[in-house]
C-alpha cells in the first residue's frame, strides 16, 4: 500500500462514511483497481504471491479506514461474498490518494459517524459479517458500519475489546468504516402481453391419454392462463395429484387408490369419541380453529354461502382429513383460503384434498411455527425490490417499513385476499407452472410496489398509511397488468449482466436445474411408484385412532 505523501498534520478526528451510489460502468477497462504489496493478478482474488489481489469494483462490498493509536492507517476490503481481504497497511500516508483515484470509477455519498448505534452482542456482529443481509432483517435496514473490531488488524490494541465494551464511545483516533451500497443500472424493461388461455386441452394428449409435452402445457397457462372449462382436468396435472406421463387407465387406478386412502383418512378422524378428543388438546385446538375459519371463508361465493351449504361441510371434512394427513402442521390459519378455489373447481371431495396435498408440498413452509420461510421470502422480495428500485427501498427505509412486513399476507397465502375469486383461480395457475421460475409470486410483489410508488412516495406515507394503503389495495390491483409487470421485472433482471449473486440465486439464476421432466422410458415407473405409495400410505392409515397423535404417513 504505498502512496503519496499524506497530509504531515496529524488529525485525530474521523473522516465520514461513504456509500457507493453507482459502481458499474460500461468501459469494462476501468471496472477494477488492482492493490498490491508485490505483484497482482488480473483474476479476481486470485493471489501472486502471499499478500498480492486484484478487486473488481463491482464486487467490492464494504471498506473500512481504521487507524492505531500511533497515527499509522491501514484499510481492510470486504467482497461482496463477505471475504475480507489482506488489510492494506499505510506506513507513509496515501490512503486519502487511494480514495481519490476510486472516486474515479465510482460516486461517494458522506454518511455520518454514529447514525445505527452499534450492538453490545458480539454474536450479532458476526452474523452480520457473515450474512448482512439475513441478521439486519431483524433490525436494520440498512447495511451500517457495524464492522468495529471484527475488522481490525490483530496488532491493533482495539481489536482486543471485550463484547462488554462493545457500547462505550469510540476513541478519537477510531475512524469509521465505509458503507458502500453497489447500484446496478438495469436495462430498459421490455414490453409483455399475455396470450390466450388453454382451451383445447385434449390435442395435449396422446392416444393412450398421456401429455405429449407437458413443458409446452405449462408454458401456454404461464402466459395466459385455463380456460375454465378446462381446469378442472388440468390442474390436477399441475398440483400432482396426476402425473404428466399416466396414461388414461393408469388415472382411473391412481383416483380408486386415493380414494380409497382418503376414506381411510376421514374414518379415522369421523371416529374420534368425545372422550378420546378431551384427553387430546392438539386434536380439539386443530377441529376448534377449522370450525371457526370455515365459517368465514368465502361466504360470498355461491358454493359456500348459506348457513347449511354443503360446501361449508365439504370444506370442513377435507381441512379435518388433511390434518390426519400431516398431524404434525396440522391446521393453520390461512389454509381454508388455499382449500376453498380448490374445491370450488372440482367440485369433489377426494380431489380437492389431493390437490390441497399438492399445494402445500409448494406452500407447507410458510405455515410452520419458526416462520422462517416467511422471513427468507421478505428477504428476498427486499433484495429483489432493492435492485429494482433502491428510490422506492429508501423511501420505505426511511419510515420504517424496510422489512416490507406489509407484506406477509400477500406472500403467505398467495395473494389469496388482494384479488378477485375469479382472479385468483388464473393467478394460482400461472404460479403453480413454476414458471419462469419459482419465485415469481415474489416478482409479483415486486410489480404491485412498484405500480404503487408514485403514491407512497408523492403522498409522503408514514409507517402507518403505507399500511393502510397497501391494505386498502384489496380487489383494487388488475392482474392481468400485475402480471405482465412481474414477468418484465424478470426479462429485465435477467438481461442485466452486473447483477448480483443474491439476486441471481433468488431468480433461478444460480440454481442447477435437477427438476427436468421425466423421459419417456422412465413413465411407467413413475406412475407405478405414486400407485405404490398411495397403497402403502391407505394400509398403514387403517390403524384405528386411539386419541394419540397419529404418525405422518
Amino acid at each position: 500500500g504505498e502512496g503519496g505523501e499524506e497530509e504531515t498534520k496529524f488529525d485525530p478526528g474521523y473522516e465520514p462514511d461513504w456509500a457507493v451510489i453507482s459502481t458499474v460502468k460500461k468501459e469494462r477497462r476501468q471496472d477494477a483497481l488492482a492493490f498490491t504489496y508485490s505483484t497482482c493478478s488480473r483474476t479476481f482474488m486470485s493471489l501472486a504471491g502471499q499478500w498480492g489481489f486484484s478487486l473488481p469494483l463491482s464486487e467490492l462490498y464494504s471498506l473500512r479506514r481504521s487507524r492505531f493509536s500511533l497515527g499509522k492507517n491501514f484499510l481492510v476490503m470486504t467482497t461482496r461474498g463477505g471475504d475480507p481481504l489482506p488489510p492494506l497497511h499505510f506506513h507513509r500516508g496515501g490512503t486519502r490518494e487511494l480514495l481519490k483515484a476510486m472516486q474515479r470509477y465510482i460516486r461517494l455519498a458522506p454518511h455520518k459517524q454514529g447514525a445505527v448505534n452499534m450492538p453490545s452482542d458480539w454474536s450479532y456482529l458476526q452474523r452480520f459479517i457473515q450474512d448482512p443481509y439475513a441478521t439486519t432483517f431483524g433490525g436494520f435496514s440498512k447495511v451500517t458500519n457495524f464492522f468495529r473490531g471484527a475488522l481490525r488488524h490483530p496488532e491493533s490494541p482495539l481489536g482486543n475489546r471485550s463484547p462488554q465494551d462493545a457500547h462505550f464511545p469510540h476513541s478519537a483516533d477510531e475512524e469509521p468504516g465505509f458503507e458502500l451500497i453497489t447500484c446496478v443500472k438495469l436495462g430498459p424493461r421490455p414490453e409483455v402481453k399475455r396470450g390466450k388461455p388453454l382451451d383445447n386441452w385434449d390435442q395435449f394428449l396422446d392416444p393412450e391419454g398421456r401429455v405429449t409435452d407437458p413443458q409446452k402445457v405449462k408454458k401456454l397457462v404461464f402466459r395466459g392462463g385455463i380456460d375454465p372449462s378446462q381446469r378442472n382436468e388440468v390442474w390436477k396435472f399441475l398440483l400432482g395429484f396426476y402425473p404428466w406421463n399416466s396414461t388414461t387407465k393408469e388415472r382411473e387406478d391412481i383416483l380408486r387408490v386415493k380414494t380409497d386412502e382418503y376414506f381411510r383418512m376421514k374414518v379415522q378422524w369421523k371416529s374420534v369419541s368425545e372422550e378420546q378428543e378431551m384427553r387430546n388438546s392438539l386434536f380439539r385446538g386443530y377441529r376448534s380453529l377449522i370450525e371457526r375459519d370455515v365459517n368465514r371463508t368465502d361466504r360470498h361465493n355461491s358454493f359456500f354461502s348459506g348457513n347449511e351449504n354443503p360446501g361449508l361441510t365439504l370444506l370442513h371434512d377435507v381441512l379435518m382429513t388433511y390434518c390426519m394427513y400431516n398431524f404434525d402442521l396440522g391446521y393453520v390459519q390461512g389454509m381454508s383460503d388455499l382449500l376453498s378455489p380448490l374445491l370450488f373447481v372440482t367440485q369433489n371431495e377426494v380431489e380437492s384434498f389431493w390437490c390441497l396435498t399438492g399445494f402445500m408440498d409448494l406452500v407447507h413452509q410458510n405455515f410452520e411455527e419458526s416462520q422462517e420461510a416467511m422471513k427468507q421470502q421478505l428477504l428476498q422480495l427486499s433484495l429483489l425490490l432493492r435492485a429494482l428500485d433502491p428510490e422506492l427501498c429508501d423511501y420505505l427505509d426511511s419510515q420504517d417499513s424496510g422489512s416490507l412486513c406489509f407484506c406477509f399476507r400477500w406472500l403467505l397465502i398467495w395473494f389469496k385476499r388482494e384479488f378477485s375469486f375469479e382472479d385468483i383461480l388464473s393467478l394460482w395457475e400461472v404460479l403453480w407452472t413454476r414458471l419462469p421460475c419459482e419465485n415469481f409470486h415474489l416478482l409479483m410483489a415486486c410489480s404491485i410496489l412498484e405500480s404503487q410508488k408514485r403514491e407512497l412516495i408523492g403522498s409522503n406515507h408514514d409507517f402507518n398509511s403505507i399500511l393502510k394503503h397497501i391494505n386498502e389495495l384489496t380487489m383494487k390491483l388488475d392482474l392481468q397488468s400485475i402480471l405482465c409487470g412481474a414477468e418484465a421485472i424478470y426479462l429485465q433482471l435477467t438481461n442485466c449482466k452486473e447483477l448480483s449473486l443474491k439476486v441471481q440465486e433468488v431468480l433461478g439464476l444460480r440454481v442447477p436445474s435437477s427438476s427436468s421432466e421425466e423421459s419417456p422410458n422412465s413413465e411407467p415407473s413413475e406412475t407405478d411408484s405414486l400407485l405404490a405409495q398411495s397403497e402403502a400410505r391407505g394400509a398403514s392409515s387403517c390403524q384405528p385412532f386411539n386419541g394419540q397423535t397419529p404418525t405422518h404417513p
